[in-house]
């Protein structure tokens, strides 16, 4: 399961991350958002060590959300060095969310 970023150890896990950051912008009730759940989560194992895979639920922690202008969901951002350095909206093959990591890496 990818690690639950919200707005209490955000500046924590992501802003002192000393690796890329992967953060995917969900809601329980997006339905896009499901289909890439599971990607996320296959994602979190594949990079562990590597890269910190992460999700913010956009309702239980709107600072996070607000502070990035996230209005759509799933948005994944891509964060290096405490920068959004790329991002995804919609809900995308797993291969695209790869390569868009795999080039911050």
């Amino acid at each position: 399961m990818a690690v639950e970023i919200t707005d209490a150890n955000f500046d924590e896990m992501v802003m002192n991350s000393d690796k890329p950051v992967l953060i995917d912008f969900w809601a329980e009730w997006c339905g896009p958002c499901r289909l890439i759940g599971p990607i996320i989560d296959e994602m979190h194992g594949e990079y562990e060590g590597k890269a910190l895979i992460g999700k913010v639920d956009v309702d239980a922690n709107p600072g996070v959300s607000a502070k990035f202008g996230v209005r759509n969901i799933p948005t994944v951002l891509f964060i290096k060095n405490g920068e959004v350095a790329d991002k995804s909206i919609g809900a995308v093959p797993k291969e695209q969310l790869k390569s868009k990591l795999d080039a911050i890496m």
